[in-house]
């Protein structure tokens, strides 16, 4: 029980830190009259895409939950309490909120960090990482309280693992809407704007500047904080469910050291990275290396705590040193992945600095030497992640997997931080643009954005990387769930599981890359009208019409992202009912082995494109304006869904999809697959 009390304590303490942090930010100066303008316009747009985004999803989230009462509380397990289907509209919600709160912040903080970019870099560094650090902070606390709560209350985790699927469910919403939101206002502004019209970013003449800020926040900062919610209690969920494998129900008692060091372990992370949040400063002529160092400091600060107080709580509970050790294997594999993903997305190292030097010879070169500089940066990763496995699971076999999961994801307060800093620094740079102020202004924002967009596409990595192990932990628990002990290659039904399992991730690549290209093809069509219709608008001397612009790409997102959605709950339940339960784990197999790969390639090529443009743009090869920079913007337009939309979202289908396996388990081996009812 006092483990139970530990647990609660920390994620208290992580939404009281959360919420001080807060009140700092708010205080901060929020600029003049021009700026604030802009800041209000941008928050109104970003509150009207969420709660529109809520009402089109409540729907689906009702039948969902009466669906999880009928099949599992009521007909499977027999209960009349709907245990699971509560669970899952708690997750729902908490999901939606840790989301909301983070964005909230963000969408006031960008004119702060604006504002206090005018007196230096450190002042607005310090307030952009503020505010990404409400939103990693407040992640981990709702998460945490959600899981341990819920285990209290029901002390079955078949039952909690009901708040995963809702977490998993709205994350996946989340981060493809808002996905499709943002790279779709990105690459239609960008196209007309810069490439047509020859204006520069972020310029007050473009109709669609302001849906491209708004897309920041409801993608970059919403979408990803539903994200990384529900990939930290899939973890979470993962390692308890491992750990009672084989008890009846899967229930145990609070004084199971085993159950509850996942619990402990995530509280000591949250520990970990509210201190590491203190050691994140820079000096006022910090270049990009010295930047970057001071976003590292904390992470690495982060980490080595955690280390510290894994050891503690594993020998104070008097637990096996071996799952120190497979905490440890989670922990290093995230610090692994992260440092490649930097190395091939930062325009200091070579990678991206070889993409940028192809611009001088049109865009397709740019194309090409960017998916290959995605492709090769696997490699890394992968060793990683599977060295990570193998020592785990000879440690502690998949509960070890479980805890590595776990171990890489206990300070993804402070990482998430990182990374939800980013769109608050672009979002700055673009205040700083519309608001006419010193160029000096400009180059400080431009300097945090470009750190930006590389810590981004590490938060991209390790939440990927992250996805792999709790994907094979969820899949070990789904296979004690549904009684499987082995999955049999040589079946022509796993094959055809693990084949259907391995198209699943291009197919919602495809869809979702198709999408965002259709709703920026509106964006174009209508900032080509406004500057074709709207007198005066190049010269300045008239507004565009920001809201329409915000609207198309409200109505696209919202309308694009149901499909991607309901495949990635539909694949697993249809694979489940016509193929059987070794299918549907063929089909887990497959879909990890493809999506993990992708997932890497298209985060990793997208931010080597979005850094080989700004390469460019400090004067490399021709510098603005010239047949480089044009060259090296387009291959930033094809990176946007790559990076923002298709390849984030990935890590999450193979979550939500051995999620689901593992709900319906019980159901699946309630009935006859359909393949042997016709055979």
């Amino acid at each position: 029980m006092e483990s139970i009390i530990v647990a609660l304590a920390a994620g208290g303490f992580a939404l009281l830190f959360a919420a001080f942090t807060a009140i700092r930010v708010l205080k901060s100066d929020p600029g003049n009259q021009r700026m604030r303008a802009i800041g209000d316009a941008i928050r109104e747009g970003a509150g009207t895409f969420l709660r529109r985004e809520y009402t089109v999803l409540a729907p689906f989230v009702i039948v969902v939950a009466i669906g999880l009462w009928l099949l599992i509380d009521w007909w499977t397990l027999e209960n009349k309490v709907p245990e699971t289907a509560i669970a899952y509209l708690v997750g729902t919600i908490c999901s939606a909120t840790a989301g909301f709160i983070g964005m909230s912040v963000a969408v006031r903080a960008n004119v702060r960090t604006a504002a206090a970019a005018v007196h230096g870099l450190n002042p607005a560094l310090r307030v952009a990482f503020s505010s990404g650090s409400v939103m990693g902070i407040t992640v981990v606390g709702i998460g945490l309280l959600g899981v341990t709560i819920l285990y209290v209350i029901f002390q079955d985790i078949t039952v909690v693992a009901g708040f995963g699927f809702g977490a998993s469910s709205i994350a996946l919403f989340a981060r493809v809407g808002g996905g499709i939101f943002t790279k779709a206002a990105d690459v239609g502004s960008d196209l007309v704007g810069k490439i047509e019209a020859g204006i520069p970013e972020d310029d007050p003449r473009n109709p669609g500047v302001i849906a491209d800020n708004v897309g920041d926040n409801v993608g970059d900062v919403a979408g990803m904080g539903a994200d990384l919610f529900e990939s930290y209690v899939s973890s979470i969920i993962a390692a308890i469910a491992l750990a009672t494998a084989g008890t009846a129900g899967a229930v145990v008692g609070w004084d199971d050291d085993k159950a509850v060091l996942p619990l402990m372990l995530a509280g000591a992370g949250i520990v970990a990275a509210i201190l590491g949040t203190f050691v994140v400063r820079a000096s006022e002529q910090a270049d990009f290396g010295q930047l970057l160092w001071a976003l590292r400091r904390g992470i690495f600060a982060s980490a080595i705590l955690l280390a510290i107080f894994a050891l503690v709580v594993v020998l104070s509970l008097d637990m096996e040193i071996e799952w120190f050790w497979a905490i440890i294997t989670g922990l290093l594999a995230g610090i692994i992945i992260g440092l490649s993903t930097e190395y091939y997305t930062s325009y200091d190292y070579s990678p991206t600095q070889r993409i940028a030097e192809s611009s001088q010879t049109g865009a397709a070169t740019v194309m090409i030497s960017g998916i290959a500089a995605g492709m090769i940066s696997t490699v890394i990763p992968l060793f990683a992640v599977g060295f990570t496995i193998i020592i785990a699971f000879e440690l502690a076999g998949f509960y070890g997997v479980a805890l590595a999961g776990v171990g890489l994801l206990s300070t993804l307060g402070i990482t998430l931080a990182t990374d939800a800093y980013g769109p608050v620094a672009d979002n700055a740079g673009g205040i700083a643009e519309q608001a006419q102020l010193d160029p000096e202004v400009r180059q400080r924002t431009d300097a945090l954005d470009a750190l930006g967009n590389t810590t981004a596409a590490t938060g991209k990595g390790f939440a990927i990387g992250s996805a792999a192990l709790t994907s094979l932990a969820l899949l070990a628990a789904y296979a004690i769930a549904a009684d499987i002990t082995e999955i049999n290659l040589l079946d022509h039904t796993a094959i055809v599981g693990v084949l259907f399992g391995a198209m699943l991730p291009f197919v919602f690549s495809a869809l979702t890359m198709k999408a965002v290209g259709r709703a920026a093809m509106s964006i174009v069509n209508e900032v080509r009208r406004q500057f074709r219709e709207i007198p005066g608008l190049m010269e300045g001397t008239a507004e565009p019409d920001y809201k329409e612009c915000v609207d198309i790409a409200t109505k696209g997102a919202l309308r694009e992202m149901i499909l991607p959605g309901l495949m990635a709950v539909a694949a697993p339940l249809a694979v489940g009912f016509i193929l059987g339960v070794e299918s549907l784990g063929g089909m887990l197999i497959g879909a990890v082995g493809s999506g993990f790969m992708l997932a890497i390639m298209m985060a990793t090529a997208g931010g080597a494109w979005d850094n080989a443009k700004k390469y460019v743009e400090l004067g490399h090869f021709g510098g603005k304006g010239s047949d480089a920079h044009k060259a090296a913007v387009e291959g930033d337009v094809v990176g946007d869904p790559f990076k923002d939309t298709s390849g984030p979202s990935l890590n999450i289908l193979l979550k939500l999809m051995a999620i689901v396996s593992l709900v319906f388990a019980p159901v699946f081996l309630e009935v006859t697959p359909l393949i042997d009812k016709i055979t």
